[in-house]
């Protein structure tokens, strides 16, 4: 690692300490370029000085989050990949789901993908069965971009991609804004959620997380694409933007549609003999006398650690192994499940006890570790079950640190049997060489297809910064072409004022340039005016002497007088004689003083 590395290192570790953002999962090459556009607007030397600019100008933090975290979205954006999901997946989705519909938008910037969701749920529902079924949860990392999206208003520009009979149903106009509706806007919920470090939202049925994935990098990415699934309810939908590919994940989800980044939860296998209890489990049987105290016993020496919460959240019984193994006592019968270390550690089990009493079905998770000494850590197989007439659940330790420690054995002998293996293969050596040549090349084909990967993902992470920068040169031209339309219309306002007066008129600056000839001048004349303006005054050929008029002009342009008026006898255009009186007055400005002179010519 270089010392630029190194202390850039150490600036992603003060922003996790100093302010719970963790970026040390963005990809590098990225992060970097959004850091040093931070560092050239401060001017430190580099990221060791910026990180000491930091401890001493706190004030800097919103700017550095708001370069780094880049909010390009839009309503509908990517519109093949939405009409995919409006027309084939969510017809589907909503036949398979009759009772509440669960959606979360992650990462959703300023709202408009959250919003975008609700505008296409209701029009598949009805606006009536979207306020009664759909709870859209629209999460991101950035504060200022949630509060931006509370407010649920936008420019004509940010909604220009909105089916106008859409922006007609869902938007009400507020000045020169639009304000989705109210009514809609209670079902969609907005909170900070940090993929990389905060729990997922459980029992998503819908869930887009779109350009997103690609500002972080692999190790990173697989640890959120994992919550993703662990998020969604089984057949559930995720939604991605074109740059992600889940390509090292296709045991988490399946293609839907590949070309539009639509996938589905995988389905997972049930546990094996451990089916879980119904009603029919229920029936009542005669039990002979003292059969209750000899169960409770039973359950209190069973080797594998148990745990019961009655179905309003107290903790009922647990075993001595369970007492044993999570430092309980008797007296934390009786206590709320979630006040105890155990609902949260080694695992977190109140999502597991809600998805198990809800759908009445056991929930498991395998190969919790479990760190009771320094020395000493086991593994568990936990698993949820849920208990009849939805009286509760009972939740089972299994201990399989034996058979993990037995597992890793086997994986030892298994690498030992392969290279046993390859030695007795050795006699083919060409053969084998041959095919490791194969797998080199298949490899380095692999390799290359990530590293394409990564550099699309690269590509397109530029791609926003473009987008953004192009968003601000285009309101640079919007109020330039407000400007230029201004000027255009006072221009033509004065050529018309010009155009009406029945006298001619010739404006002329202080070298006696001709800058305005008006219409009258033309019909007088005969010059146009194209013909006319840039031309020195004395040197046009009109029916007019020119050089009569000069002294007059001279003493208008150098202020010894305001007021000039001479007449005199002209030839006009059709060859008639006629008397002019001409009127030469100041041209002035309010910081420059006089620039020119006027000049009226109308019949004596």
């Amino acid at each position: 690692m270089t010392e630029t590395d190194a202390e850039f290192e150490a600036l992603l570790a003060y922003l996790k300490e100093t302010r719970g953002f963790d970026f040390t999962g963005y990809k590098r090459s990225s992060l970097m370029r959004r850091v040093d556009r931070r560092l050239a607007a401060v001017a430190p030397a580099g990221y060791g000085e910026y990180l000491d600019y930091l401890q001493v100008h706190p004030d800097e933090f919103p700017a550095l989050f708001n370069t780094i975290l880049i909010n390009v979205t839009g309503f509908f954006r990517d519109p093949d990949a939405w009409a995919t999901l409006t027309r084939d997946v969510l017809p589907r989705l909503l036949s398979r789901r009759d009772g509440p519909l669960r959606v979360w938008s992650a990462g959703c910037a300023s709202g408009e993908e959250a919003y975008s969701l609700a505008i296409v749920l209701a029009e598949a529902l009805g606006a009536e069965r979207f306020r009664e079924r759909v709870k859209i949860y629209a999460t991101d990392v950035d504060d200022e971009a949630l509060a931006h999206a509370r407010q649920a208003t936008y420019t004509a520009r940010e909604v220009e991609h909105v089916d106008p009979d859409l922006l007609g149903r869902y938007f009400e106009p507020v000045g020169p804004r639009y304000t989705f509706r109210k009514d809609l806007r209670r079902s969609v919920i907005f909170g900070r959620n940090d993929l990389v470090q905060d729990a997922p939202i459980g029992r998503i049925d819908l869930l887009a997380c779109r350009n997103t994935l690609m500002y972080f990098n692999a190790e990173t990415q697989a640890r959120i694409v994992s919550r993703l699934h662990f998020a969604l309810a089984p057949g559930g939908v995720l939604f991605l933007g074109k740059a992600e590919m889940l390509l090292r994940h296709a045991a988490l989800f399946e293609p839907l549609d590949l070309r539009r980044r639509i996938f589905q939860r995988a389905t997972q296998p049930t546990a094996d003999g451990l089916p879980t209890a119904g009603p029919a489990a229920a029936a009542p049987q005669v039990q002979p006398a003292g059969l209750d105290r000899l169960r409770t016993e039973a359950f209190l020496a069973s080797p594998v650690a148990q745990v019961v919460v009655a179905a309003d959240g107290v903790m009922a019984l647990a075993n001595r192994q369970a007492e044993a193994l999570f430092g309980l006592v008797p007296r934390d019968a009786g206590r709320a499940f979630r006040e105890l270390d155990l609902s949260y550690r080694p695992v977190e089990l109140r999502g597991l006890i809600e998805q198990a009493t809800n759908e009445r079905r056991i929930a498991h998770v395998d190969g919790v570790a479990l760190k009771l000494r320094p020395e000493q850590e086991v593994y568990l197989d936990i698993q949820v079950i849920p208990l009849a007439d939805a009286a509760g659940v009972v939740i089972v330790f299994l201990d399989v640190t034996a058979s993990r420690r037995l597992r890793e054995e086997l994986e030892v002998a298994n690498r030992q049997l392969e290279t046993a293996y390859e030695e007795l293969q050795s006699t083919n050596e060409e053969l084998e060489t041959t095919n490791e040549e194969l797998q080199s090349t298949v490899e380095e084909l692999e390799t290359t297809n990530e590293e394409l990967q990564s550099t699309n993902e690269e590509l397109e992470t530029m791609n926003e910064e473009l987008q953004s920068t192009n968003d601000e040169l285009q309101s640079i031209n919007d109020e330039l072409r407000e400007r230029t339309a201004e000027l255009n219309s006072t221009n033509a306002f004065m050529t018309a004022i010009l155009a009406s007066l029945e006298a001619g008129v010739v404006v002329l600056d202080r070298e006696m340039q001709i800058l305005v000839w008006n219409r009258c001048a033309e019909d007088l004349w005969g010059l146009r005016s194209d013909e006319a303006v840039g031309r020195h005054f004395l040197n046009i050929d009109i029916g007019l002497s020119t050089a009569r008029l000069h002294p007059g002009i001279r003493d208008v342009l150098t202020g010894r007088s305001q007021h000039e008026e001479a007449e005199q006898e002209a030839v006009n255009r059709r060859g008639r004689t006629v008397s002019l009186r001409v009127v030469c007055t100041p041209l002035t400005s309010e910081s420059a003083g006089i620039v020119g002179a006027i000049l009226v010519m109308q019949h004596a």
